[in-house]
């Protein structure tokens, strides 16, 4: 996923902050290959009519990144966590207008099965892993933290590990975690 030195990225992640034209038009290339892999890893699991394409997705996220204004760019995680985000929300918005059009009707689905969310179960509905993923976080923070970097932004075990500063026995303990209770949250209940 690394193109460049993290600490390369932070530098200019600051200075595009700071106003700098130069350092935005240095970033776009460093930057643009693992964006449109998160986009895409975000679109994977997607309907296949889904009028979004990962470039989309991608270009529409970063129009939204570049209004970010008050954001203090602290790292290379932050930024592609704040993009994971965005793009998280693009496709929640882009879910709603989609059920809203239809007065309701049709689930959009996204399957999470290559993050081992539910290992060889149905889809879900986007929807409502947007709001486990908003009660998780509320709950317990880090491991919210840890589901959108390592399954929506796509870190594996050892870059979340470092973009959190902790062990990957850490990092897998909270991926394990956080996996049982959004399984618990969106596995249907019995009445």
């Amino acid at each position: 996923m690394q193109t460049s030195l993290p600490e390369d990225i932070t530098v200019l992640l600051r200075a595009w902050e700071s106003g700098s034209d130069q350092a935005a038009a240095s970033l776009v290339p460093l930057l643009y290959q693992d964006l449109r892999r998160i986009a895409a890893r975000q679109l994977r699991g997607e309907r296949c009519n889904h009028t979004l394409q990962p470039t989309a997705l991608l270009h529409e996220a970063f129009v939204r990144l570049i209004d970010q204004k008050r954001v203090h760019w602290k790292n290379r995680r932050h930024f592609f966590a704040v993009a994971a985000h965005l793009m998280r929300r693009i496709l929640v918005d882009h879910a709603r207008r989609r059920l809203r059009d239809k007065r309701g009707g049709g689930e959009v689905v996204v399957s999470l099965d290559e993050a081992m969310l539910v290992a060889g179960g149905p889809g879900l509905d986007v929807l409502a892993l947007d709001e486990a993923l908003d009660r998780l976080a509320e709950i317990d923070p880090v491991k919210a933290e840890v589901v959108q970097l390592h399954f929506f932004a796509g870190l594996s075990v050892a870059e979340t590990a470092v973009a959190l500063e902790c062990s990957t026995a850490t990092v897998t303990r909270h991926w394990q975690l956080a996996r049982a209770w959004l399984f618990r949250e969106l596995s249907p209940r019995s009445h």
